[in-house]
């Protein structure tokens, strides 16, 4: 494996830990939504994994991870029309989407 890309999983296991702590498993949707500190925070992580699976993307563009090009298209999302992502999608992606990633990356990382 690439050196750079250990790192970039590295980016993206990181990032979901923080995710993590940023949203304790008791917290409902509702609590979520009201709570923008912590759906800013999470938007922020969500933007640094689909950066760093861009760069991943770039120099092993066959590499197994589901939904990729999704995490990929999230991040822009958010980084570009900033004003269509809701938080019912962010706390989809968090709750459905993340262990999914999360259990590729420790699996790449092994």
């Amino acid at each position: 494996m690439h050196p750079e890309i250990k790192i970039w999983l590295k980016d993206i296991e990181l990032s979901i830990k923080e995710i993590h702590e940023f949203l304790p498993q008791q917290e409902t949707y509702a609590d979520f939504q009201n709570d923008l500190k912590t759906r800013k925070a999470i938007e922020r992580n969500i933007e640094i994994i689909g950066e760093a699976m861009n760069r991943i993307r770039e120099i092993a563009p066959d590499i197994k991870i589901s939904d990729s090009r999704k995490i990929i298209d999230t991040r822009n999302r958010i980084i570009h029309r900033y004003d269509s992502v809701s938080a019912d999608v962010i706390w989809l992606i968090v709750k459905h989407d993340l262990p999914i990633l999360e259990k590729e990356v420790k699996e790449l990382l092994k």
